[in-house]
C-alpha cells in the first residue's frame, strides 16, 4: 500500500507540473512507467486509492480563467506501442461486437498541442475552453478567436461542441524564435503558453493553427459514421486533419501508422503518434467507455527518437528543500524536429548509475517526443562530474542523504528562499495571483524579502521603485496580497512547506483539528492517531511547530492579518460513515462519485475493513465485495447508492 500511495502522490505531482504549470519535471516515458506500475498494483490488489490518477482524465483547470463545464465529456485515449498490443485491442473490439461484424477504422494524426473545445450557438462561436479535467475546462474564447483557421460563424444554427487541437506550426515557431527576446522551448509549449496567456495579443503573435476532429455534443442532429461527422465539420468550414485512410485490416493499419511515423519530419506540426477510431457510430455506442477511455479508439504512440551528443557541462539548481539537482548541458542536437541542448539528471546517484561524464558521448531520447532524457553513455571517456561540496548559490556546505545532496543553509540560502516563497504564493498555497517567481526575485533583491510574512509588509511606494512596476501592476499585487489573507486552512498548511506534508496530509490535518492553534498544540502521539500519518510525518509536523524560529515567523505572518479559515463539512446523509467503492461504474467516474459521497459527509476509504460501513459495488466487483460480504458490511449497487442520495441519474 505504501508503494501505491508513493506512486499516486508522485503521479499527481507530475500531472500538476505537466498540465497546470506547463513545466514537467520528468519524461513521458518515466511518467508512463510509474502509471503502468500503479495500474498493475491496482489490478493485483483490487484497491484504487481515492486520489489515484487512474480515475482521472486529465489535469485540473487553472483558477485564473473562468471555469467552463463541457456539455459532453472530453475523454482521454488508451495507448499501445506494439503491433501485438494493437492486435489484442482489435480482438477485444471484435469480441464485444456481434459475430462477423465488419469493423472499419479511421486513422488520424495524434497532435502534440493543446486540446480545445469550441461551443457554437445560433451559428456563432460563443465559447472556447481547454480540456481541463475532461468535465470542466478553462474559458479561453479571446485567445482562440486569434486563431485564423477557427470559424467565428458557421452555417449550422443549433448548439454544438467541436473538439480539436490548437498547435503552433513548426514554421511559425521558427519565425517567432528568430525575433523573440525569450525563445520558446518547443512548439507544444508555444501553443499551450499562448492559449493560457491572459493577453490575447500575445496569443496572436504566436500564429497558432488548429485541426478539428470530433463533434462531442450536437443539438437536433446525429451522425452515423466518422465520415459523416467529418463532412459536417468541413461543411461548416472547420479545418479537419489530413486523411490517413480507413482500414479493415488491423495489420495494414498498424503498418500505415509506422509509415506515418517515418514521414513525420515532413509535417509542419508535431505529432507523437496516430489514433485509430471505429468508423461506425452504432458500433461505438455498443462498445461504450471505460472509466477513462472510449473503447472504440486507440492511440498508437511512436517510439521515442534518439540521438547521440556530447555532455559539455553540468549546472546545479537548489530547490526549496535544499536538494541539489544537476542539469546536463549538451552539444545541441536535433531530435524529432526539436533542438535539444539540456537534459535533467535526477541526482548524483543517477549520474553514477548512467555513467555520465563531462565530455562523454551520450544517448539522448525525447520520450514520446516531448522531454529529453539521457539514457546512457556511448563511450567511457570524459572527466567525472564532481558533486559540489558547497551550495552553488550560497556557498554553504552540502550533505549527502542517500542518492541526493542538500544545501545545509536552510535559513538564508537565496535559492531555497526563492522557491520557498514561490511555493507559499502558488495556486496550491495561499494563491497570491500575479506573484511570479520573477517578481519574487525582484522583491528579494531590491527589498530584502526572504520570508512569507515580509511579503505583506511591502508598500506601494516600494513596489513603484521596482523595475517594470507601474501604478496598475503595484495596485494589482497589493490587492492580491490582501485577497490571500484568508486562505483555506489546508492550503495554508501546505503553503508552509512543512517537511513530508503534502496537500493531502495538509487537508487531513485541517479536517482533524479545524484550527491552526489546535494543530500547533498537538503532540507527536496525537498526530499518529490521524489516518495515514506515520512516524516520519508526525515527527516532521511536531518538530516544525516546536522550532522557535518557525513559530516566530509563523506568528509574524499571523500578525500581518493572515487568518486561515476552516469550513466544517455540513452534516449529510453519510455523515461519519466510512464508504468504499469498487468495480466499474456507469454513471460517474470513480473520482466524481467519491466527491459526491464526501459532499454528503462520507469518509471515503480505499480498502474494506471492520471499520467500513458501506460498500458501493459496480460491475466486475472482486475481492472487496467478497470481503464485505464476509464481514457483513452493507452493500449497495451504484443505482441504489445514487437513489439513496436522491440523485436523479439513478431514476
Amino acid at each position: 500500500m505504501e508503494r501505491m500511495q508513493e506512486l499516486v502522490d508522485r503521479l499527481n505531482r507530475y500531472a500538476y507540473q505537466y498540465y497546470v504549470l506547463d513545466d514537467p519535471s520528468v519524461t513521458d516515458g518515466e511518467y508512463d512507467a510509474a502509471f503502468d506500475e500503479l495500474i498493475e498494483l491496482e489490478r493485483k490488489t483490487g484497491t484504487v486509492l481515492p486520489n489515484s490518477p487512474t480515475t482521472r482524465v486529465g489535469g485540473q483547470p487553472l483558477a485564473r480563467f473562468e471555469p467552463y463545464p463541457h456539455r459532453a465529456r472530453l475523454w482521454s485515449l488508451d495507448k499501445v506501442k506494439t503491433q501485438e498490443d494493437f492486435l489484442e485491442w482489435d480482438a477485444r473490439i471484435r469480441r464485444l461486437l456481434p459475430d462477423g461484424a465488419d469493423v472499419a477504422y479511421a486513422l488520424q494524426h495524434k497532435f502534440d498541442g493543446l486540446t480545445i473545445n469550441l461551443t457554437y450557438e445560433d451559428g456563432r462561436l460563443v465559447q472556447a475552453a481547454t480540456r481541463g479535467n475532461g468535465l470542466v475546462g478553462e474559458g479561453i474564447l479571446s485567445q482562440v478567436r486569434t486563431i485564423k483557421s477557427v470559424p467565428l460563424s458557421v452555417e449550422y444554427k443549433g448548439i454544438f461542441e467541436v473538439q480539436g487541437e490548437g498547435f503552433m506550426p513548426i514554421s511559425a515557431f521558427e519565425r517567432y524564435n528568430q525575433e523573440a527576446q525569450e525563445p520558446l522551448k518547443n512548439p507544444r509549449n508555444g501553443a499551450a503558453g499562448a492559449l493560457r496567456n491572459l493577453d490575447p495579443k500575445e496569443t496572436a503573435r504566436r500564429n497558432l493553427d488548429a485541426f478539428f476532429y470530433n463533434v462531442g455534443y450536437i443539438e437536433d442532429k446525429s451522425f452515423q459514421s466518422q465520415e459523416e461527422m467529418e463532412a459536417f465539420l468541413r461543411e461548416n468550414h472547420f479545418k479537419t486533419p489530413p486523411d490517413l485512410g480507413v482500414y479493415h485490416d488491423p495489420k495494414a493499419l498498424f503498418q500505415a501508422a509506422m509509415e506515418v511515423g517515418e514521414r513525420r519530419h515532413q509535417l509542419d506540426f508535431l505529432i507523437d503518434g496516430v489514433v485509430a477510431k471505429v468508423v461506425d457510430y452504432a458500433q461505438r455506442e455498443a462498445l461504450g467507455h471505460t472509466d477513462r477511455f472510449p473503447r472504440w479508439a486507440m492511440a498508437i504512440k511512436f517510439e521515442a527518437e534518439e540521438a547521440t551528443t556530447q555532455v559539455i557541462g553540468v549546472s546545479w539548481d537548489v530547490g526549496r528543500t535544499g536538494k541539489l539537482t544537476p542539469l546536463a548541458h549538451l552539444t545541441p542536437v536535433d531530435i524529432g524536429g526539436i533542438t535539444v541542448s539540456h537534459a535533467t539528471l535526477n541526482n548524483p546517484g543517477d549520474i553514477q548509475r548512467k555513467g555520465v561524464k563531462l565530455g562523454s558521448t551520450v544517448w539522448v531520447r525525447r520520450s514520446n517526443d516531448v522531454i529529453p532524457e539521457i539514457m546512457g553513455t556511448v563511450d567511457d571517456g570524459g572527466e567525472p562530474i564532481l558533486t559540489p561540496e558547497t551550495c552553488p548559490f550560497c556557498g554553504s556546505p552540502v550533505e549527502e542523504r542517500g542518492a541526493n545532496v542538500f544545501c545545509t543553509n536552510t535559513d538564508s540560502c537565496r535559492q531555497q528562499k526563492l522557491y520557498e516563497l514561490s511555493h507559499f504564493a502558488s495556486k496550491h498555497g495561499v494563491d497570491i495571483e500575479g506573484l511570479s517567481e520573477k517578481t519574487i526575485a525582484l522583491l528579494m533583491d531590491y527589498l530584502g524579502v526572504t520570508a512569507p510574512y515580509e511579503l505583506y509588509r511591502v508598500t506601494r511606494e516600494e513596489l513603484l521603485g521596482l523595475p517594470g512596476f507601474k501604478d496598475k501592476k503595484a495596485d494589482n499585487l497589493l490587492a492580491a496580497l490582501e485577497a490571500s489573507k484568508h486562505p483555506e486552512l489546508g492550503a495554508f498548511l501546505s503553503a508552509l512547506g512543512i517537511p513530508n506534508v503534502g496537500r493531502k496530509t495538509a487537508r487531513d490535518l485541517a479536517d482533524h483539528y479545524g484550527s491552526l492553534t489546535a494543530l500547533m498544540a498537538a503532540s507527536e502521539e496525537e498526530l499518529l492517531a490521524i489516518r495515514d500519518v506515520g512516524e516520519v510525518v508526525a515527527r516532521s509536523i511536531a518538530g516544525y511547530f516546536a522550532d522557535e524560529g518557525k513559530r516566530e515567523n509563523l506568528q509574524k505572518l499571523l500578525d500581518q492579518g493572515i487568518a486561515p479559515v476552516y469550513d466544517k463539512k455540513e452534516t449529510g446523509l453519510l455523515s461519519g460513515r466510512n464508504v468504499v467503492f469498487t468495480g466499474s461504474l456507469s454513471r460517474y467516474t470513480r473520482s466524481e462519485i467519491q466527491a459526491l459521497a464526501e459532499g454528503h459527509g462520507a469518509n471515503v476509504q480505499s480498502t474494506v475493513g471492520k471499520g467500513t460501513d458501506l460498500l458501493v459495488a459496480g460491475e466486475r466487483a472482486g475481492s472487496k465485495l467478497r470481503k464485505a460480504q464476509e464481514l457483513g458490511i452493507e452493500v449497495l449497487t451504484e443505482d441504489e447508492f445514487l437513489s439513496m442520495l436522491g440523485d436523479e441519474t439513478a431514476l
